[in-house]
């Protein structure tokens, strides 16, 4: 069983290198509930399919990453939390900046909930 801070370390190590399609497919359970500020498209989602989805509709939507920053995590009992910084152009929009507090629940080494916070409008650069 992995524990907590090797999830986390892994996740931030994956995320570092814009791997979050093997992030979620290592580290999450199939049962994960996916938390998003109110007024998102994906407030909420549950389960592995839906998780992949949205991460598939962020990556159409995308048209570059031009830098990640990931934070060190911090861990306390069966929770981690990062930022994340993403400078990043989305198709028809721009080049922005998304920045985010990230917090995940671990249970039975793997993600279990995930809950980002962030302005639903990004920044601008």
């Amino acid at each position: 069983m992995k524990t907590v801070k090797k999830v986390a370390n892994r996740l931030v190590e994956l995320c570092r290198n814009g791997q979050f399609d093997t992030a979620e497919n290592e580290l999450y359970a199939n049962s994960i509930l996916s938390l998003e500020p109110d007024g998102t498209p994906s407030h909420r989602i549950e389960g592995i399919e839906g998780k992949r989805e949205k991460s598939k509709q962020f990556t159409e939507m995308t048209e570059a990453i031009h830098a990640i920053e990931v934070s060190d995590p911090i861990i306390a009992d069966n929770y981690f939390a990062v930022t994340m910084k993403l400078d990043m152009t989305m198709k028809g929009a721009g080049r922005t900046t998304m920045e985010e507090i990230c917090v995940y629940e671990v249970d039975n080494g793997k993600i279990v909930t995930e809950r980002f916070f962030f302005s639903p409008t990004p920044q601008e650069v």
